[in-house]
């Protein structure tokens, strides 16, 4: 269960996480630009990230991560494998 919400399970990518659930990074599955802006944004290995909104469609999804709030695409959530905070 990721960060008490019990719609979430282990093992997920970020965009199967739901709004108000907690959750820490695991691992990128993206490769060159786009694995490195997701980490210049802060979504590192252990980190801990919320998800704070989900557009009505599921794309976009605004994320907290740290102190700062990130707008991601659905494609690129896919692409980042969480885990139980």
């Amino acid at each position: 269960m990721l960060g008490g919400c019990p719609a979430c399970s282990d093992f997920q990518p970020l965009s199967a996480v739901g709004k108000g659930c907690r959750c820490r990074i695991r691992r990128h599955r993206a490769r060159g630009a786009v694995r490195q802006r997701l980490m210049d944004m802060g979504f590192v290995p252990n980190a801990e990230v919320e998800v704070i909104r989900v557009a009505t469609l599921g794309d976009p999804m605004e994320i907290r991560v740290g102190d700062s709030f990130v707008t991601l695409r659905k494609r690129e959530a896919e692409q980042i494998e969480t885990t139980a905070a």
